[in-house]
């Protein structure tokens, strides 16, 4: 994991990045980086981030939660084509209730914004399929690295 450069409005040591290179069959027919696509980016990212903190899809599964997003607004800034190199960020926003937030941008390989993405989640209970009420305590105890995720561990009392 290394740092971006900046992301405002964030704690600089709580975004975490990955490096992606776009994939000649993720565009569309005009050349351009498809839609869809940054949204997969977007999710790997998540995805990484979560694995990084030490948090595994097979833990989550286990113990019969799964993370949702609920909605997802998208600003496309610049275009992407194939063989371009971008680094997608992500960082969690933690409120109090059920939802919390992800921001991440998809950077071009001189910095650039190509995109930005700004998600509202939960953590759902998988027998129930509700919303777990506290999804931050949740994932605090499930990793062994919850600064990543710009959370505390939990405290024994």
């Amino acid at each position: 994991m290394t740092r971006p450069t900046g992301d405002p409005g964030y704690p600089q040591d709580t975004v975490f990045q990955v490096d992606v290179s776009v994939r000649g069959y993720e565009t569309d027919a005009q050349g351009h980086l498809h839609q869809s696509v940054y949204l997969q980016y977007a999710e790997h990212a998540r995805w990484s981030l979560l694995r990084a903190a030490g948090i595994r899809q097979q833990d989550l599964l286990s113990r019969r939660v799964g993370p949702v997003v609920l909605e997802t607004t998208i600003r496309y800034r610049r275009e992407l084509r194939a063989g371009d190199e971008v680094r997608v960020t992500c960082c969690f926003a933690w409120g109090a209730g059920r939802t919390f937030g992800t921001h991440q941008r998809i950077l071009t390989a001189d910095g650039t914004v190509a995109c930005e993405l700004d998600s509202l989640g939960g953590l759902m209970d998988l027998d129930h399929r509700r919303l777990l009420p506290d999804p931050r305590s949740r994932f605090a105890e499930l990793a062994r690295t919850p600064a990543l995720l710009g959370i505390t561990a939990p405290t024994t009392p």
